[in-house]
């Protein structure tokens, strides 16, 4: 395989991916069912059109006929008149409203045949969305009990992209709170050695400092003293240092 139908392979691998995730079959669904009833008004609009075309063949077939019979009695009244010119006329007259009337008669029959085509068709064609539809329902519904669960089962196993996400945020939080916690402890061991100076000490911080190094050195001069005079060791609190000759 060249290395142009392997991109071109890879490529439409990712779209169909794409295209998989972000396809909602319950939109599909929705979208073909409106479709299919976009269909079925256009059926019945052309049952509706073929109808009232009919309609209208079945009023010039009265109106034809009304003329005929009327024809047919004026050729009698103009016979009974010795007007064989104005009988010959009004027959041929009658002659071509007949010709007529089989012509809208014909019509008349084709009409009618489109007519039971189209409403067996808009029947069967409603049958047919209704089903759709009872079927469309019944997929959607058990689609989205599907993926509830599966979202739940996701969100439970943390196994899903949102999760995944979450559980990375709070890991990044537990170790920045780790490292600051350190961070701090480190801090106040330098601070309590005096290996680092407090910058936002006070004046009166520093001048306590200074209170208690010379309280410190005079507790030391007076243990010294005490114990060159032969007097007790308080800094242990457990031992006695007497002098010579005492028991």
């Amino acid at each position: 395989m060249s290395l142009t139908k392997r991109f071109s392979l890879i490529f439409k691998s990712k779209a169909n991916k794409l295209l998989d995730r972000a396809e909602d079959p319950r939109e599909t669904l929705d979208y073909s069912y409106q479709k299919q009833l976009e269909m079925l008004q256009q059926v019945r609009r052309g049952l509706a059109d073929v109808a009232t075309s009919k309609k209208r063949v079945e009023l010039q077939m009265q109106q034809l006929g009304a003329s005929s019979d009327k024809l047919q009695q004026q050729a009698a009244a103009a016979v009974a008149a010795g007007r064989d010119d104005l009988a010959r006329e009004a027959l041929t007259r009658r002659a071509a409203a007949q010709q007529q009337l089989a012509e809208l008669g014909q019509q008349q029959a084709n009409l009618q045949q489109q007519q039971d085509k189209l409403t067996d068709a808009s029947q069967r064609l409603q049958v047919k969305v209704e089903a759709f539809r009872t079927r469309k329902e019944t997929i959607k519904a058990n689609y989205t009990a599907a993926e509830a669960q599966t979202r739940v089962g996701e969100a439970i196993s943390g196994i899903s992209e949102e999760m995944s996400d979450v559980g990375l945020a709070m890991q990044r939080a537990e170790d920045k709170t780790a490292e600051l916690q350190a961070r701090s402890g480190a801090i106040d061991e330098l601070l309590a050695s005096g290996a680092l100076e407090d910058a936002t000490g006070s004046t009166k911080d520093d001048i306590q400092a200074e209170l208690d190094r010379m309280s410190s050195n005079v507790d030391v001069e007076a243990e010294l003293t005490r114990l060159k005079s032969g007097g007790q060791l308080t800094s242990g609190g457990n031992r006695q240092i007497t002098s010579q000759g005492q028991s």
